[in-house]
């Protein structure tokens, strides 16, 4: 499918070139005006984000080693090439995609493998489209993978997957939603990281396949970004968050660890927590490539960030023995860096709105747009990058029109995550939970018939 952008999606477009643009003409065109007092509080700024930039700057120096520190990981240890393997696809409600992901996973063409459908009280076509697939695929005489499809009553995704765990029979339990598409050579690739016991869990890399409107491309965005950064946690077998379109595990440890939370909504970064608590390893497959789609209006994305949010925090708290933890079974990576950075991250997006006005306050008033310049040229720099080391580079194409403008998205994306914050404190004040918010699908577009 080839992107497309509304009339007002270039508009908005040309603004935001127009403002990047104005920033580079007010760097080389204005003179800087000496403020003392609000150079000290550029700098209070600064001091305030240093955490943040040094994890960042770590990252960056840490990533260019991620494919060199995978070959020697498969190089070390003789990889088995017939493991077991078990896709668990959960779905309520989503006869838009469901055949698109069942296909999917069975055009994988992976040897030894068994599909689960786990229906979790779905109310709309999706049990007739699923049951009348099964029958028509079980009598093609090409057909060798298993299916198996049980419906339940309605009790949420991580029951459902704890079922479908229970009816398993594979060494290697793979989870993907049923409004995600599998790329072919996904399982294998994601195999392909687990180089020896310790490696408990495997993340699948997870772009946003609807690119139409331009909220659906702000998405792909950041998704690309987010997940460039796993590369780095990978190399410390620190992924803490494998999120459950794309995520892959042992299947005696999910066992020993007493399967899915599913008291926690966000039971994917619950289960991939749990598993560096344990004392496990976690890592990342940048070539397993799992589409999925994303909300295409606000309303649905801030109903999503919610649940993460809100899903994250939880996590954080029973899991909060993992700070700053010096347990020799857990990386300092995790629980001196990326934990408790992940945390300070959420309060400093509490008072971003303050920052900022502190920042462009500054800018604005002493003519100091050098600072913004770097910002701009920087993000636009590892964004390209990005796009060039991406196994799906020709499909992230699209979006090297928009990397002069990513940090006014970001910002965008900030307001999103910011309204979710705010929300999920709330509901942790009130002691209120947040329940899984249905969204309009509208369908990937694949070339999967």
């Amino acid at each position: 499918m080839k992107p497309s952008v509304s009339i007002s999606g270039l508009v908005l477009l040309c603004l935001l070139y127009f403002a990047s643009a104005s920033v580079f003409y007010l760097a080389i065109t204005t003179e800087y005006i000496r403020s003392d007092s609000l150079t000290n509080a550029r700098l209070a700024i600064f001091l305030i984000l240093a955490p943040i930039i040094v994890k960042y700057i770590i990252q960056l120096i840490t990533i260019p080693f991620y494919t060199l520190v995978e070959k020697y990981q498969q190089s070390r240890f003789l990889l088995p090439t017939d493991y077991a393997v078990s896709v668990l696809i959960p779905a309520w409600n989503e006869e838009m995609g469901i055949l698109k992901t069942l296909k999917s996973v069975l055009q994988t063409n992976y040897a030894n493998l068994e599909v689960i459908v786990i229906n979790d009280g779905s109310t709309d076509n999706t049990h007739q489209l699923v049951t009348d697939f099964i029958n028509t695929y079980q009598t093609d005489p090409a057909a060798t993978t298993q299916i198996k499809y049980f419906e339940l009553p309605n009790g949420g995704k991580a029951k459902g997957l704890n079922y479908g765990l229970k009816h398993s029979s594979g060494e290697i339990i793979i989870t993907i939603d049923a409004d995600s598409v599998m790329e072919g050579n996904a399982i294998t690739n994601i195999l392909k990281r687990f180089t020896d016991k310790d490696v408990a869990a495997v993340a699948g890399n997870v772009i946003v396949g609807n690119r139409k409107k331009s909220i659906e491309l702000m998405q792909q965005l950041e998704y690309l970004y987010g997940f460039f950064f796993k590369r780095a946690d990978s190399i410390f077998n620190s992924v803490y968050i494998i999120g459950g379109a794309a995520a892959a595990y042992q299947k005696k440890v999910l066992d020993e660890l007493g399967g899915f939370d599913e008291d926690i909504i966000t039971e994917d970064i619950e289960m991939s927590t749990r598993i560096l608590g344990a004392g496990y390893k976690t890592r990342y497959a940048a070539d397993a490539v799992v589409h999925t789609e994303g909300p295409s209006n606000f309303k649905d994305l801030f109903n999503q960030r919610l649940r993460w949010k809100f899903g994250r925090l939880l996590t954080f708290i029973k899991h909060r023995h993992l700070f700053f933890s010096c347990s020799k079974k857990h990386s300092p990576y995790l629980t001196f860096m990326l934990l408790p950075l992940a945390v300070y991250a959420e309060f400093t997006l509490f008072f971003e709105a303050l920052l900022l006005a502190v920042f462009y306050g500054y800018t604005f008033y002493t003519n100091d747009y050098i600072p913004l310049v770097f910002v701009i040229s920087f993000i636009s720099i590892v964004i390209l990058i990005q796009i060039i080391v991406d196994s799906k580079t020709r499909f992230h194409s699209n979006l090297l029109i928009l990397a002069p403008v990513a940090w006014i998205i970001f910002y965008i994306i900030d307001a999103v995550e910011f309204q979710a914050l705010v929300r999920s404190l709330i509901r942790l004040k009130n002691k209120e939970n947040v329940q899984w918010q249905k969204w309009v699908r509208v369908g990937l577009k694949t070339h999967l018939k």
